[in-house]
């Protein structure tokens, strides 16, 4: 049995796996319809990709794919069962604007791509069990204006990935000054100078230098508890106070301190890591029925799996996990699933959510604020969060809807549709970055104020079904969702995270992701050992009006939770929230002190049902509201 079927049996024995998607109802036809023709196949090894695992294949994969795209017609692009180099040097190269990263920065404009498909059609990347080891900073692989791709039966990673796990092998005390040896896995390559250490990445072999260095504790740290099965965000405390840095060799480093107090953080790993996503790990954009599908990612570097406007995405099976090899606990260098602009529908099953930097699954649109207004029925709107920019936020014919930010609700009439746009392409600068004119079909509404209204493509929004999936080893949050279509999160299983399991905001102050959620159903989830509070709704509206709420229907129905002492639900402006049918269990036993946290606190909120819940003794059910 293959790896991929082996990971899909465990999650579907640790939560339900969704059920079959309905064909839409078509009308019956006389005439049957054409068979599709077959595929052609394209084997990579047949344009010199080197299976052994010894050459760089990133040119003949580049080669096999533009031969694909000539053919003009359905393909399954094969790879054997081995070990495939891709560097960076030789492979495509697009001029990429990507949601959530680096916004406008020309720095990092151009992105290195090691599978691209791109203006192609009915297309199969299909590894056969493949191992690809991608080099440097590159994205994984892309599709980019096309349509029914699949991605599938491969494994890949990063040689050297961009994030330090630095494990705590033994920690003491010696002659009266406290020591730490730490363990650094293979593909972390490190130089010691004097009481520092730098950091290499790993040594291009075209430059001669390394694709990415930095020093001591890097900008950002994480920590991981392999025993407790816990991530947190934390200080770092190896490089304060350090006398003296020794290279044991084997990939032991020896800190000793000028201090004496005993570390007592032993067998604790640091993840460590710079701050900048250069690029997505994966990039779906302007693209329609993709899939991603029996798949082991083992690394991500410098971003996630980026969906952005595009249509229909598909991630089921696959294994967001590090390689248990490698001796690695991180598998990404920031989130797994960032969704921004897409419609249709977003699946995401069967899958495992194990090390990543930050949240799992984040789905969202981007609110751009109103800050010019140049004629009546047109507006300029500008990106407000430095990392997101470039790429374009509407086309004709798009609906969209104008937000107060005080309130983060819409005035009368909110609604128009858009008839021209001049801004950003998303795949060069010749246009300002960070704004776009917008025209619509009818005057810009009352109350539309400068600096004051920010403008959501909801056309560009998805429904949402996440089943059957396991998030573990998280120092975020694990779920964030905000679309007005119907999102399903059912029979998934949330353990130890770190902050709220499910999040629901609409921001216009911060990250400017938008936007409100009208049907979400939280159903059959088991929620173990969560922070609190375990589902949080917190949209950034300074003006809490219980008659005027931001969020609508939310319904929380037959889940259980075992919990401390924490607040299960915490709500901010929500109209019609049901609790219903779920069961509540404390993780200390009977014998301790009751718990005090409220389970509920809902402010500035309306139609709150809660019944049918089963609690623990020692419990606090109490419904705080204001």
């Amino acid at each position: 049995m293959s790896r991929f079927v082996i990971l899909g049996v465990a999650l579907a024995l640790l939560g339900a796996a969704a059920g079959p998607v309905a064909a839409s109802p078509v009308a019956a036809s006389p005439v049957a319809a054409a068979p599709k023709a077959a595929p052609v196949v394209v084997d990579v090894d047949d344009y010199g990709a080197d299976p052994t695992g010894r050459a760089d294949s990133a040119p003949a994969v580049a080669a096999a794919l533009r031969h694909a795209k000539s053919l003009d017609r359905p393909v399954r692009i094969v790879f054997s069962k081995g070990t495939y180099q891709l560097y960076p040097e030789r492979a495509e190269t697009r001029e990429l604007y990507v949601s959530n990263t680096v916004g406008a920065d020309q720095r990092y404009k151009d992105k290195k791509i090691g599978l691209l498909v791109e203006d192609m059609h009915d297309v199969t990347i299909d590894g056969g069990g493949a191992e690809l080891v991608h080099h440097g900073l590159q994205t994984a692989f892309a599709s980019i204006r096309s349509t029914n791709v699949t991605f599938t039966n491969f494994s890949f990673d990063y040689a050297a990935p961009e994030v330090i796990d630095a494990s705590v092998a033994a920690a003491g005390v010696s002659d009266g000054h406290a020591y730490r040896v730490l363990s650094i896995p293979a593909g972390s390559p490190y130089r010691v100078n004097g009481t520092h250490i730098t950091w290499l990445g790993e040594t291009s072999p075209v430059t001669g230098q390394p694709y990415w260095s930095g020093e001591d504790g890097l900008q950002y740290t994480q920590i991981h508890d392999p025993t407790a099965q816990r991530t947190w965000r934390g200080d770092n405390p190896l490089f304060n106070d350090v006398a003296a840095v020794t290279d044991l060799g084997h990939r032991r480093i020896r800190i000793d301190y000028t201090t004496a107090a005993r570390p007592a953080d032993a067998g604790l790993v640091y993840q460590m890591r710079l701050i900048e996503r250069t690029e997505p790990g994966a990039f779906i954009w302007q693209s329609k029925n993709v899939t991603l599908r029996s798949m082991n990612a083992y690394y991500l570097q410098s971003f996630g799996v980026v969906g952005q406007f595009s249509e229909n995405i598909t991630i089921d099976k696959v294994n967001f996990a590090p390689d248990p090899a490698s001796g690695r606990s991180t598998a990404s260098f920031a989130d797994f699933v960032q969704m921004s602009g897409v419609k249709g529908k977003v699946s995401i099953t069967r899958s495992l959510f194990d090390g990543p930097h930050d949240d799992p699954i984040n789905i969202h649109g981007t609110y751009l604020e109103v800050v010019g207004k140049p004629g009546p029925s047109t507006l300029t709107l500008a990106y407000k969060h430095p990392q997101t920019a470039g790429f374009p936020q509407f086309a004709p014919g798009d609906e969209v809807e104008f937000t107060a930010k005080r309130t983060m609700t819409p005035p009368a009439d909110a609604h128009a549709k858009v008839t021209a746009v001049d801004g950003p392409s998303g795949m060069d600068h010749d246009k300002p970055l960070t704004t776009m004119t917008v025209t619509f079909d009818r005057p810009v509404p009352d109350g539309v104020e400068i600096n004051g209204t920010v403008v959501e493509n909801i056309t560009a929004t998805p429904s949402v079904v996440i089943s059957g999936n396991v998030f573990r080893n998280v120092p975020t949050r694990g779920v964030l969702v905000t679309t007005r279509k119907p999102v399903l999160i059912t029979g998934n299983r949330f353990d130890g995270m770190s902050m709220a399991s499910i999040y629901v905001s609409a921001d216009a102050y911060q990250w400017y992701e938008s936007g409100a959620v009208a049907d979400l159903t939280i159903r059959g989830n088991s929620f173990t050992r969560p922070a609190g509070p375990v589902i949080l709704v917190e949209p950034t509206n300074q003006v809490v009006d219980a008659a005027n709420p931001v969020h609508h229907h939310i319904s929380v129905e037959h889940n259980s939770f075992d919990i401390g002492d924490i607040t299960v639900v915490d709500a901010k402006s929500v109209g019609g929230f049901a609790f219903t049918g779920n069961t509540v269990r404390r993780l200390d036993g009977p014998d301790q002190p009751p718990y005090t946290s409220p389970l509920f606190v809902f402010h500035g909120s309306s139609g709150i049902r809660i019944a049918r819940n089963h609690y623990d003794k020692g419990l606090n059910p109490s419904v705080v509201t204001d």
